[in-house]
């Protein structure tokens, strides 16, 4: 499953993109507005956000630019009905991965979706904090040497919570990047959460997994407080 995030003013146009998106397995949230957008994106974890660049309140490259600013390095998209030379080159200056102008063919913005999602995901082998490590193909999670005995779907969470770190990582995106559409009776997470708890806390109590009421999960570290 891929997460992103649409931030787009026309609604039509947005209600369009999020319905075609779920038939191609993305999960989409959705923000009207750049201040809102920023608000989402500073607090959950996205693969890959789509930015309209005429927006409300605050525009696509300023967002962007205020995301890089911040050392946000998550893919982007910018959507626009400008297609001068000057323009495109505007957005890449600010941080934007790739350019699409409208109108555009739905099929071409789930493939430039995917090929970033993939790409991102691709650069990245070792996930690590504060000591915890985990080796992306290897499938292998140790903290300062000491592997973490974790289950497959432990791996997963891990791996999920990991790439969010220091935001949240709501429920629903745990569920879709576990099991996908086939997803089991509701208390099968907080099994596998709670697993992932046990084996961190053998090898250390610095890192711990939260629940947010409501929200989601996350990494908290104490090493990051001092």
């Amino acid at each position: 499953m891929i997460n992103v995030i649409l931030v787009e003013d026309d609604l039509a146009l947005a209600g369009n993109i999020i319905d075609y998106f779920e038939l191609e397995n993305i999960i989409c949230d959705h923000a009207a507005n750049g201040v809102a957008a920023l608000n989402l994106i500073r607090n959950n974890h996205y693969q890959v956000i789509i930015l309209d660049l005429n927006l409300p309140r605050m525009d696509g490259l300023q967002i962007c630019q205020a995301l890089r600013d911040e050392g946000n390095d998550t893919s982007v998209i910018m959507l626009t009905a400008r297609d001068q030379l000057e323009d495109k080159l505007a957005g890449f200056a600010t941080g934007c991965d790739d350019y699409l102008v409208k109108p555009f063919a739905m099929a071409e913005l789930v493939v430039r979706v995917k090929t970033l999602a993939k790409r991102k995901s691709g650069e990245i082998k070792r996930l690590e904090l504060a000591g915890l490590c985990l080796d992306i193909d290897g499938r292998d999670a140790t903290y300062h040497g000491s592997r973490l005995k974790l289950s497959p779907t432990g791996m997963v969470i891990l791996e999920t919570l990991l790439r969010a770190h220091p935001n949240l990582v709501t429920r629903q995106v745990l569920l879709q990047a576990i099991w996908g559409d086939e997803q089991p009776d509701s208390n099968a997470l907080k099994v596998h959460i709670h697993h992932l708890r046990k084996a961190l806390a053998v090898c250390t109590t610095h890192i711990t997994v939260d629940a947010i009421p409501r929200q989601g999960f996350k990494l908290h570290c104490l090493q990051e407080e001092n």
